[in-house]
């Protein structure tokens, strides 16, 4: 691996990453990105693992989706074990599925049926910043034996420098939602101010008095009283 082609190519994608729209065009571009930086990387996706449901975002072929859900009916498997490791190894490699002896032997159950997707070799690297998990970094190959040393390296470099892309957009994606609930609210405190001639305390404590007996999202209850013109 030409090393400084491949810091020219993770600068540039710092630049590309922090352009995405949203953070899942931020996520396909870190999966594209891994089939494109690493050689022999066939497919890649991100495994992310809530209340131990396995979820598959950005995969660029269908075999990551398979895997994913193969290793979260299972309950094993490299990816699957990286995005629940709080500590210790962060980062996992099969060389050769058809070796039953080797790094296979770990995942007895996954390591067969993967064979049976016709992968021949795989890295887990997680995705994580200081303050959280994100989920897993998932590299496969048809080929085994496929991934080196080098490009293991290179997986890990790439998982941390994603992670990060991948916090930011999705802080940014949460602060436009709540700048966009704050903007809903206002104009339901607006709607209710003038219909029934109250002031903003009380237009407000309506929202949620509503909210709260009804168990419904106070931003919900907001939306409906936006498109109704009153309180549902």
């Amino acid at each position: 691996m030409d090393w400084r082609e491949f810091a020219e190519h993770m600068a540039s994608l710092a630049r590309d990453l922090l352009a995405q729209e949203s953070v899942n065009d931020t996520l396909e571009r870190i999966t594209a990105s891994a089939t494109e930086l690493i050689e022999d990387c066939d497919a890649a996706g991100i495994l992310l693992l809530r209340n131990n449901r396995v979820q598959s975002l950005a995969p660029t072929d269908q075999v990551v989706v398979e895997s994913d859900a193969l290793q979260g009916r299972l309950g094993e498997g490299p990816c699957f074990d990286a995005a629940r490791t709080s500590a210790g190894q962060r980062q996992y490699r099969i060389r050769d599925f058809r070796d039953v002896r080797g790094e296979a032997e770990r995942w007895p159950e996954y390591a067969p049926e993967a064979r049976k997707l016709g992968l021949g070799s795989m890295m887990g690297f997680l995705l994580f910043t200081e303050d959280e998990d994100l989920g897993a970094l998932d590299l496969y190959s048809y080929r085994p034996g496929a991934f080196s040393e080098a490009d293991e390296t290179a997986g890990w470099l790439l998982a941390s420098h994603a992670a990060v892309a991948f916090s930011s957009a999705r802080t940014h994606a949460q602060l436009q939602e709540a700048i966009g609930t704050r903007h809903l609210i206002g104009e339901a405190m607006g709607i209710l101010m003038g219909s029934h001639r109250i002031g903003e305390d009380q237009a407000f404590a309506t929202l949620r008095r509503y909210s709260q007996d009804n168990n419904v999202k106070l931003r919900e209850v907001a939306r409906q009283v936006c498109e109704r013109g009153a309180l549902p």
